[in-house]
């Protein structure tokens, strides 16, 4: 069954299906493996957390760094990698940089995991 095939809501915006549906293309592959490396190192995975539930969705290095027990250079580096994955994005002001998640980064990988998420509900309910 193609991408094309599949009905709407089981596709996301940039074409990722759940990979128990349809195997992935090499290409979202390195996309999806990319994004799932930045978030499995527990630093940036708390950093990715931090900033997507601040207040206002956007949080300034300033604003995270002091709940996280490195420097603010590695806070910097990682909030880079996170950037650089597609995770966040960042926006300059005067002398400080605010991230905030972006979206689609987060929906793709939504998209992919959805239904190993339900379908594991699934069978753990049915047991």
């Amino acid at each position: 069954m193609s991408k094309s095939e599949l009905p709407l809501s089981e596709v996301d915006s940039c074409g990722y299906a759940p990979m128990v549906r349809e195997p992935l293309s090499p290409e979202a592959a390195v996309d999806i493996a990319i994004k799932l490396k930045a978030l499995a190192d527990p630093v940036r995975l708390r950093l990715f957390s931090l900033v997507a539930s601040h207040s206002g969705g956007e949080a300034c290095v300033c604003d995270i760094s002091s709940d996280i027990d490195v420097s603010q250079p590695t806070v910097s580096h990682h909030l880079k990698v996170l950037k650089e994955a597609g995770l966040l994005s960042s926006e300059r002001r005067a002398s400080w940089v605010y991230y905030s998640v972006v979206p689609q980064g987060l929906a793709t990988l939504s998209a992919v995991l959805s239904v190993v998420a339900d379908d594991e509900l699934t069978a753990r309910a049915g047991a």
